[in-house]
C-alpha cells in the first residue's frame, strides 16, 4: 500500500495497492494527484521506491519538494506511520482467522480509507473527519 496524506487535514489524497512495493507503485500513487499547490512538500522514508530515478523525475515534473526521513527514524514520518498503524489495528488485527484472498485485503483497505476520510473523527480536527474539516474550513 502506497499512500499520500495531506497533513493539513490528515486526508488520504492518493493511494495505490500492489503486490510489488517498487518504484512504479510510488510513481503511480503520485500520478493520481493532478494539481498540487506551489511548494508542495512530499515527505517519505528513504526506501528504494522514493529514491528511484523515476520517482525523482515525476516529483520534479510536478514541482514537488521531496523531503525524506533520516534512516531508521520512522518518527520523522509520523503522520502516515500513524495512519498505517490505525489501518492495521482497526481492521487486520481484529481478524482471528487468516484473510483468504487479495481481493478481501483490497476491499478492507479501500473501505478503511473511505471511512478514514469521511467518517473517522480526529481530535486534532475538532472531532471532525478529514473531509468534514476541509469542507468546514473552505467556507
Amino acid at each position: 500500500l502506497s499512500t499520500i496524506m495531506d497533513t493539513y487535514n490528515s486526508e488520504i489524497v492518493a493511494y495505490k495497492i500492489s503486490k510489488h512495493p517498487d518504484a512504479q507503485l510510488a510513481v503511480d500513487t503520485l500520478n493520481q494527484i493532478k494539481t498540487l499547490p506551489k511548494g508542495a512538500i512530499l515527505h517519505s522514508d528513504q526506501g528504494a521506491t522514493y529514491t528511484s530515478k523515476e520517482f525523482f523525475r515525476v516529483a520534479k515534473q510536478k514541482n514537488v519538494i521531496r523531503s525524506m526521513s533520516r534512516k531508521g527514524t520512522p518518527s520523522d514520518n509520523a503522520p502516515i506511520e500513524s495512519f498505517h498503524s490505525s489501518l492495521k489495528s482497526e481492521t487486520f488485527y481484529l481478524h482471528k482467522e487468516p484473510i483468504g484472498s487479495n481481493n478481501i485485503v483490497i476491499d478492507m483497505v479501500e473501505n478503511y480509507i473511505y471511512f478514514w476520510n469521511n467518517q473517522r473523527i480526529l481530535t486534532k480536527l475538532g472531532y471532525l473527519s478529514p473531509i468534514d474539516y476541509r469542507n468546514k474550513m473552505a467556507h
